[in-house]
């Protein structure tokens, strides 16, 4: 792995919330085994190994149900380690896959099989080279019969150029971690708004509530400063809100974040039992398992 990685919490401690039956971690990865999924010649970056048997230990001892798992980058289109992960658990996972416009339609199939729901376009330049829009369009059209969605990863400053983009994507939108708002600058300010705006404007836009580890300033165990965030969009667009771990947190340089600490988080974005059922059950158990 890369000199400078930080590994997984090697002991997280219990959480105190205790998620509702059925919950599920809707925003986790696996890292090979690098001998036997290697990583991807491509990548930006060199990671642990975190493979799909400490996942579901991890989704276990936190209280959950069920996981989403979202492609690594580090593994760049090479879904197999997504596809054995999701035939590991048991109906228990599901997948969005990495795929480019020569994946072909025996793979999507197979990749359905295997409990794949989604692709994920990936804008953060510091992680993956560009890709044209109508690549990913071209991409969007063909998974659209299969009944997936598209899920986005962008920084908040690159939004107002995506907006166009995204508008004509002909399929369900997740969006990764609330855009990734500058959390500094304030729910009010204009930034934060336009993604509040896009999702009043685009019924179809949906957003992860998660990884207060990346945005927050304040840091642990509580990432108070993130809440407001995520609280405005949990309760103002309920039924469109998904959160997850980010389990094994790739890429964090500042400290790595308390597995239960992070769980701990949610009843102070979702701040009622029926608000919380939403996000961890409802939510996810009718994007992914319809």
């Amino acid at each position: 792995m890369d000199p400078d990685w930080l590994p997984y919490h090697p002991n997280p401690s219990v959480p105190t919330f205790v998620p509702p039956p059925g919950a599920v971690d809707a925003h986790c990865h696996v890292f090979g085994p690098a001998v036997q999924f290697p990583f991807a010649p491509e990548r930006k970056y060199t990671p642990c190994d975190a493979s799909k048997d400490q996942l579901f230990a991890l989704r276990d001892f936190l209280g959950f149900e069920r996981n989403v798992i979202v492609q690594a980058t580090c593994h760049g289109k090479d879904n197999r380690a997504l596809v054995d992960a999701l035939r590991a658990a048991g109906g228990r996972a599901r997948g969005v896959a990495s795929v480019g416009p020569d994946v072909t339609d025996a793979d999507l199939a197979e990749m359905d099989e295997a409990g794949v729901r989604g692709v994920r376009f990936n804008f953060v330049k510091r992680l993956v080279d560009a890709t044209p829009k109508d690549v990913f369009l071209g991409i969007a059209e063909r998974i659209k019969a299969l009944g997936w969605h598209v899920v986005v990863y962008f920084e908040a400053p690159d939004l107002e150029d995506l907006i166009p983009f995204l508008k004509r994507i002909p399929t369900p939108i997740v969006v990764d971690h609330m855009g990734r708002p500058d959390v500094a600058k304030g729910v009010d300010h204009p930034d934060f708004q336009r993604f509040i705006g896009l999702m009043d404007q685009v019924e179809t836009v949906w957003s992860k509530v998660s990884c207060p580890e990346r945005l927050s300033l304040e840091g642990p165990p509580t990432y108070g400063d993130v809440a407001p965030f995520a609280r405005a969009l949990v309760d103002r667009f309920p039924d469109r809100v998904l959160w997850g771990t980010d389990w094994p947190h790739p890429n964090m340089k500042s400290h790595m974040p308390d597995d239960g600490h992070l769980v701990d988080v949610i009843p102070n974005i979702a701040t009622d039992a029926q608000k919380q059922k939403a996000l961890l059950v409802d939510n996810p158990m009718r994007l992914y398992w319809k």
